[in-house]
């Protein structure tokens, strides 16, 4: 797949005339700015710029330019079934693809699915993505996934996993050493970590895991707080065998109690919030409240295209709504009125931004318009919409009115990657014809009957509720009565 001309990225690009949130220490918000990138950095923030000789002017005016959103927690590996699940449940989610079909992906799938969900992210202005990818069954399917995210001009995180076997298994075998050795490091276009979760079992199956993850120096993102699967056992599990860290990702982190959220605040944890996951799915409700509350960081997450948006413009959107429901809610319910939303439009932009970077230990690179910091910019302009003016509240702009429709122009480390309006560099067609392979191999492989139905599945015969872990026979007690 073509990547975008040495020409074009090696020449400096400057943002003119636009209104700029920083999302610096200061929550500064500069009009009529402009912004300058040279190489692969911000190189100025002011008005009226002078610019080295060839720069690419870009027209910011009447539009937002802001730091490039940041994905903690995507299943990027899914994208070629967009939809699918649109009407599941988390149990027919773990049904589908933990016990059913998600062993029948080969590489090539795995492959397909990464090309769409990269060009996807990067289309809708998220320049950085955790591909949560536990459909690696093998290192011939890591290293497909790895080949897709080379190829799409983005910056990710290979976040390796596999439902299809004990995290102990998987992270003790040299096939995964050597392929660990092969990918970690490099040029911070392409970050690892490991991704797996924890059920709670007292015999703690998963601690040779964090024990590689230990060795190898590389964060575990986890799901943490899915109602049934993964509670407080497992919280309690990680913080008392040395193992919840300040890199440590939980994932959703709803249906948890006080007692698990103090041990995420006082290890410096974070929590991805996948709020369209969570209202829909039923790991819990979604927990930003409590986060709040007990001083957790959070980033935002789409979780998986199977089901919902793959932007955070519905992530900002639903989360305002979802924690201001609820406090709305709970106020009613004692016959008392919210006069104030305590969930900003800000919060929930910085948390798209800057939450991520804070999560990926990039903050110091990534996740605001400052000077030095990595050139990963979005400007939001469309000057054919009626909804793109008038602009007054560029927060709230961002949360409740943008949509990927409006992302006029991206940048990732200095590089101009989606241009008025169209992404520069991904060959659609060519990813076309990789997903429709994938989604032939499906129905093919299921049968017709068996692909209908699973867009309505129904629960197995056998006893499947809540937990999907075929390692353990470990069922959690607060969801399970026998």
């Amino acid at each position: 797949m073509p990547q975008p001309s040495d020409e074009v990225s090696s020449r400096p690009v400057v943002f003119r005339g636009g209104t700029v949130l920083t999302v610096n220490a200061a929550h500064d918000v500069l009009t009529d700015h402009d912004v300058l990138v040279v190489g692969d950095r911000i190189a100025a923030v002011g008005p009226a710029l002078s610019v080295p000789e060839g720069t690419v002017e870009i027209d910011a005016s009447g539009g937002v330019v802001m730091p490039g959103m940041i994905d903690t927690h995507r299943h990027m590996w899914q994208t070629a079934m967009r939809g699918y699940g649109a009407d599941w449940t988390l149990t027919q989610y773990f049904v589908w693809y933990y016990l059913e079909w998600g062993k029948v992906f080969r590489p090539e799938d795995i492959h397909a699915g990464n090309l769409l969900g990269a060009a996807e992210a990067l289309d809708a202005g998220v320049t950085t993505t955790v591909d949560w990818s536990h459909g690696l069954q093998t290192t011939q399917h890591a290293e497909a996934a790895v080949e897709a995210l080379r190829a799409v001009p983005g910056r990710f995180v290979l976040a390796y996993g596999n439902i299809q076997d004990a995290p102990a298994n998987w992270t003790g075998t040299p096939e995964f050493r050597d392929f660990a050795a092969r990918h970690m490091g490099g040029d911070g276009l392409l970050g690892f970590q490991l991704a797996f979760d924890v059920t709670g079992d007292p015999a703690f199956p998963e601690k040779p895991a964090f024990e590689v993850a230990r060795e190898l120096g590389v964060p575990v993102t986890t799901h943490a707080g899915v109602w049934g699967a993964t509670g407080d056992d497992s919280i309690r599990l990680m913080h008392d065998h040395g193992f919840m860290t300040p890199e440590t990702v939980y994932v959703h982190g709803a249906s948890l109690s006080a007692d698990s959220y103090h041990r995420i605040a006082a290890t410096g944890g974070s929590v991805s919030v996948s709020t369209e996951s969570e209202q829909s799915a039923g790991q819990g409700y979604p927990p930003t409240w409590a986060l709040r509350a007990h001083g957790i960081p959070v980033s935002l997450s789409m979780d998986t295209s199977v089901w919902w948006s793959g932007d955070l413009f519905s992530a900002m959107r639903s989360t305002l709504g979802a924690d201001r429901s609820r406090e709305h809610l709970e106020a009613q319910a004692k016959g008392d009125t919210v006069t104030h939303s305590s969930l900003r439009a800000q919060q929930v932009v910085e948390w798209a931004t800057l939450g991520g970077a804070r999560a990926l230990g990039r903050e110091s690179e990534l996740g605001s318009v400052e000077v030095g910091k990595k050139a990963d910019l979005v400007l939001i302009k469309n000057d054919h919409s009626p909804v793109s003016f008038p602009l007054l509240n560029p927060y709230g702009h961002i949360a409740f009115q943008a949509q990927r429709a409006d992302v006029h122009t991206v940048v990732v480390n200095g590089r101009v990657v989606k241009s008025d309006g169209r992404l520069v560099g991904v060959d659609l067609g060519a990813v076309r014809a990789k997903v429709e392979d994938t989604v032939d191999h499906l129905r093919s492989t299921l049968g017709e009957e068996a692909w209908a139905k699973g867009m309505n599945p129904d629960i197995p015969t056998r006893e499947v509720l809540d937990n999907p872990y075929t390692y353990t026979d470990y069922r959690s007690g607060s969801t399970h009565s026998g």
